[in-house]
């Protein structure tokens, strides 16, 4: 495939071939070390805003962090609050219903004094009308007495005897009634 060359020819191309390749990587590197002690002028500034970055970077995560938190706490107040309203709510149910029922307590109280009272003033009442059928009764009593012992001489004709009875008799029924009225009021009261 070669051709016919000296074999000290093909051996020479390829040492300088090499020797070039050396000194291209010898030469590159330390024009690469020459660049590297001549410091671009924009070096410093980006070195400080990737150091800004980073601070900026870390103070995100703590602020991300610090969010979350107070996201947390929100969360647990609303619910402690949620749970404070229901018991309130419960809470004004209850006074509503009690208030109810005393309103309706005091209502039926006041119905129950009042009828008490009539119940007392019929019962006075009648007492009152008993002592006063009592006292007819006495001295219709006594009248009587006094006719049967002569004490009183009257001369009575059969009708007023007729109508001395008949009071006496309406006198009588009179206490009969107000002595039912009283009992039926006794056994209402009860």
């Amino acid at each position: 495939m070669f051709v016919e060359l000296p074999q000290y020819l093909i051996f020479m191309t390829a040492g300088a071939f090499l020797v070039g390749w050396l000194l291209s990587r010898l030469f590159s590197k330390s024009g690469s070390k020459n660049n590297s002690l001549e410091r671009d002028p924009r070096d410093p500034r980006s070195h400080e805003l990737e150091a800004e970055l980073r601070i900026a970077v870390s103070n995100s995560d703590k602020s991300l962090t610090d969010v979350e938190k107070l996201e947390e706490e929100l969360k647990e107040t609303t619910t402690g609050l949620e749970r404070r309203d229901n018991v309130i709510s419960e809470q004004q149910t209850t006074i509503e219903t009690i208030a109810s029922d005393l309103k309706g307590s005091v209502l039926k109280t006041r119905e129950l004094r009042s009828e008490l009272t009539d119940r007392a003033a019929k019962g006075i009442h009648a007492e009152a009308k008993i002592r006063e059928i009592e006292t007819e009764l006495s001295v219709a009593q006594a009248s009587t007495d006094m006719i049967a012992t002569g004490v009183l001489d009257y001369a009575l004709s059969p009708n007023e005897n007729a109508a001395a009875d008949e009071v006496e008799k309406d006198a009588a029924a009179d206490a009969l009634e107000l002595e039912l009225e009283t009992t039926q009021n006794k056994k209402s009261a009860t």
